[in-house]
């Protein structure tokens, strides 16, 4: 296979780990006989200190024209005024709708090894094995702002159109998981809400193999961390979904860890671990390159179709993980080179013994 894949290092450790996800892309691709492009482009602080805007024209021309993009981060405290006019993380944004990436899918997994790095006991996270569906581009990130001396207001806006897209997404995800739809809103307050809740109930009737049930997301809040076990795929509105997903990744023991995909119609999909850029780490090579590797597997799986190499991937991830190989934040000394070193000797190992057999 041929494939075109835009590089958006970004600010702070994105530049470290994206170079990680880049390498393991590379030795997959040499490995099954495919050949990848790489296309490296500015997004978010950077992008304004080069050219005072944080997504640059070449940047989205390259992107729209390849098939798939894989992210870094963006953002540090040189740029983090909020009242400033221009700012990093209007890149992203920017680029989510210009792509038209309606679906944000983050899944977390509990690995045995790394349980006791979560502020959960233990017993609550056997077999915990998420999937978030976050609906990327409505709602209040994205409606109408003002501002006077005294108030302010974002407006919350979704068209039925926006919430079956997002709901249909992740039904055709639980089929092929644990047929288990939750589906969080604020129903008992939120008109938007309302009418989100009313769409899924109709939606259901398109899949009636899926169970759908609904939760209310302060209930939600607490219950991922009382029986996060309880449940398959979780989808919800943009706002909901950026605070459950942040606060469903300590199960997990660390960010570092995840990584996430963002779809739309077509198969071309946006590809980033879900932390920061962490400044204060940026340059010293210790940062955690699996949550960016990890997003290269869904890269394949979802955009480029190669479900066998995305599964290596994981299963490579998962040995190293395994072996003790850890970065700081999960308790180890493993550096940026060395945690990625050791997944691509880990997919090489397997590659070998397939062979043999």
């Amino acid at each position: 296979m041929k494939a075109r894949i835009a590089v958006l290092p970004g600010d702070g450790i994105g530049p470290e780990v994206t170079a990680a996800a880049v390498s393991v892309l590379r030795h997959v691709a040499a490995h099954y006989g495919h050949e990848f492009e790489f296309s490296e482009q500015a997004i978010g602080g950077c992008a304004i200190d080069a050219c005072g805007d944080p997504l640059p024209a070449e940047t989205l021309i390259v992107c729209k024209q390849a098939d798939a993009v894989l992210l870094g981060a963006v953002g540090g405290p040189q740029w983090s005024d909020p009242k400033a006019k221009v700012r990093p993380e209007q890149g992203l944004l920017r680029l989510r709708a210009e792509l038209g990436v309606y679906a944000n899918l983050r899944p977390v997994r509990v690995q045995a090894r790394l349980a006791e790095l979560s502020p959960l006991k233990n017993e609550r996270l056997a077999g915990v094995d998420l999937l978030f569906v976050r609906e990327l581009t409505g709602g209040a990130y994205f409606g109408v702002k003002t501002r006077s001396a005294d108030t302010a207001t974002d407006e919350t806006r979704y068209t039925t159109a926006e919430i079956e897209r997002v709901l249909r997404r992740a039904f055709q995800l639980a089929r092929t998981r644990g047929r288990r739809v939750t589906s969080v809103d604020k129903a008992n307050v939120l008109e938007t809400s309302r009418l989100w809740r009313e769409t899924a109930q109709r939606v259901a009737h398109e899949f009636p193999d899926v169970a759908l049930e609904h939760q209310l997301v302060d209930s939600m809040a607490m219950l991922l961390l009382t029986r996060p076990a309880a449940y398959d795929v979780i989808v919800t509105e943009n706002l909901f979904g950026d605070i459950l997903t942040d606060e469903a990744a300590a199960l997990a023991g660390s960010l570092g860890l995840l990584p996430s995909a963002s779809l739309g119609e077509g198969t071309r999909g946006l590809y980033e671990p879900i932390h920061g850029s962490a400044p204060d780490i940026a340059g010293r090579g210790i940062a955690n390159p699996l949550g960016a590797i990890l997003s290269a597997a869904l890269l394949l799986r979802h955009s480029l179709g190669l479900s066998t190499e995305a599964a290596a991937i994981e299963q490579a991830v998962d040995r190293v993980v395994d072996a003790g190989v850890l970065t700081r934040d999960l308790g180890g000394s493993a550096g940026t080179r060395e945690a990625t070193a050791a997944v691509i000797a880990a997919l090489a190992e397997r590659g070998n013994t397939q062979e043999a057999a």
